[in-house]
């Protein structure tokens, strides 16, 4: 399934304090903080705090901007300045940014800690690809991918079935890969 970010409506972060669009969330149709495992889209553009999620685990990658300084809990600081490296960092945090310039864009993984484990890999290498068992979703981050009939272009994301075909990487592409493990 092909999921097109202009279809992910902008919502409000669980803070309020900024915009993101949900592009996947595992039970479908979760809400709230009921969910196993979410992916997003997030505009940073002002200095406002990062939402708590207690219990989950966290992964950013900045996607487009000059990126902003993290402050976790007033002691320990990661510059998110360097495009598609994933950071990891636990939810229950209180995260201040400092923004580096303006406006940025992140894709973030939540995982909730008890019952799922998972990751954000990154593919830059051209050619065929056939996701394991535990992809469970390919977001196209630079270029174009392959997806059978279609082709994923920036911004979309492909959820694969059992019996989908390989992706293609096109040159210069760059695909951000979210791999969960659902454990007891």
């Amino acid at each position: 399934m092909i999921i097109r970010l202009s279809d992910c409506p902008s919502q409000p972060w669980k803070n309020g304090m900024g915009r993101t669009r949900e592009i996947a969330v595992q039970p479908s149709g979760t809400d709230g903080d009921d969910f196993l495992w979410r992916v997003s889209i997030a505009e940073v553009d002002s200095a406002a705090p990062f939402s708590t999620f207690p219990g989950i685990d966290r992964q950013i990658v900045l996607l487009d901007g000059a990126g902003f300084t993290m402050t976790l809990d007033s002691e320990r600081t990661h510059a998110l300045t360097t495009p598609f490296a994933p950071f990891a960092f636990p939810g229950e945090a209180k995260v201040a940014v400092t923004l580096t310039g303006g406006l940025t864009r992140d894709f973030n993984l939540m995982l909730r800690r008890e019952h799922a484990r998972g990751g954000i890999e990154v593919w830059r290498d051209t050619g065929a690809r056939t996701p394991d068992d535990d992809v469970v979703l390919v977001y196209c981050a630079r270029g174009t991918i392959g997806c059978g009939d279609a082709t994923l272009h920036p911004g979309d994301a492909w959820r694969p079935s059992p019996d989908a075909a390989p992706l293609t990487l096109h040159p210069d592409a760059l695909a951000l890969v979210v791999r969960v493990e659902i454990v007891a």
